[in-house]
């Protein structure tokens, strides 16, 4: 379900959620792929929000069914973990960091040459690789690109920009299986995450 459905759900039942992006509250849900509870402390340590603020969120999904209580925890239902894109854990964390070990070394070789028509400009991983756990699903990684500036750059039309650089992060991620990489949004750089860049 999109963002807009989930706040508008709420506000038809009176219930003021706190101004988080919803893809961030998702990218929480999808790391809970095959762990057998959670608390809401857990859900804001993630996040970087206040004990409030993780409070006022939980009973919002759990009216959209993405998560039900048990005991004194929260279960993230299959509901959950479809909108929040989960998959089955089945890399190893050392998998996981060798793949991102790769990215940083393409990363450092895109900024440095002058030919890429971008430079990276700020990389975050963040994933259920960074909790205790001995299979994990692929790191998502965020990263901003900005137009490298040089003789004949021309600015292209927003469709073709986005194509381009949706292009150009295909490249950088090169045939990694265990990364997930799409374009930096600023909810990244907030929550638990480990800068590449």
């Amino acid at each position: 379900m999109k963002p807009k459905p989930v706040r508008r759900a709420a506000a038809a039942r009176g219930i003021a959620i706190p101004n988080v992006p919803i893809e961030a509250v998702f990218s929480f849900l999808k790391g809970t792929k095959g762990t057998p509870s959670w608390s809401a402390r857990d859900l804001a340590e993630t996040l970087k929000l206040s004990s409030g603020e993780a409070s006022k969120i939980l009973p919002v999904l759990e009216m959209q069914g993405y998560i039900h209580p048990y005991r004194n925890a929260w279960v993230t239902t299959t509901a959950g973990e479809e909108v929040s894109g989960a998959r089955p854990p089945r890399f190893t964390p050392n998998r996981i960091e060798e793949a991102l070990a790769d990215l940083r070394k393409r990363i450092r070789e895109v900024n440095g040459d002058s030919k890429s028509p971008y430079q990276v400009a700020e990389a975050v991983a963040f994933g259920d690789y960074l909790e205790n756990k001995t299979r994990v699903q692929p790191a998502d990684v965020g990263i901003r690109l900005t137009p490298r500036k040089g003789k004949g750059s021309k600015a292209q039309a927003p469709a073709k920009e986005h194509t381009a650089q949706a292009e150009f992060l295909r490249g950088l991620r090169g045939k990694a299986a265990t990364l997930h990489v799409t374009t930096y949004e600023d909810w990244m750089g907030r929550r638990k995450n480990q800068k590449l860049f």
